[in-house]
């Protein structure tokens, strides 16, 4: 259904760095720098953190990006790398209610909201 998900950077060094590390904690390989992104890839699927081609970053309002964990430990793994490194949380990683798993909600540098979540 979708070909990526794009979020805006007001500094692409300091969110590679900081992507490089919390998607890494889930198993994803570093980012392929690009002119003007860093672009992610795993099991078919691209998450592209770029400058915008028109005025400065901003943070979609309501809008989350959540990003699939293979076990628990990963989600606290991917919380703890997005702390160590500019995020900031929004929820300890946890069971939340009426839903099943374990989730991480965070904000990246530029205050994109992103979580991690694994079922089992």
């Amino acid at each position: 259904m979708f070909t990526h998900v794009r979020v805006a950077s007001s500094d692409l060094e300091k969110s590679a760095a900081f992507y490089n590390a919390t998607l890494g904690a889930l198993g994803i390989p570093a980012g392929t720098v690009l002119p003007s992104v860093v672009m992610y890839q795993h099991a078919g699927n691209r998450f592209v953190v770029g400058t915008p081609l028109q005025g400065e970053a901003s943070y979609s309002n309501g809008g989350t990006i959540g990003f699939v964990a293979s076990k628990p430990e990963q989600v606290d793994a991917f919380h703890a790398a997005a702390l160590a490194n500019g995020g900031t949380c929004e929820g300890k990683p946890g069971p939340r209610p009426n839903v099943p798993g374990r989730y991480a909600y965070l904000r990246d540098p530029d205050g994109n909201k992103i979580c991690a979540v694994a079922f089992s």
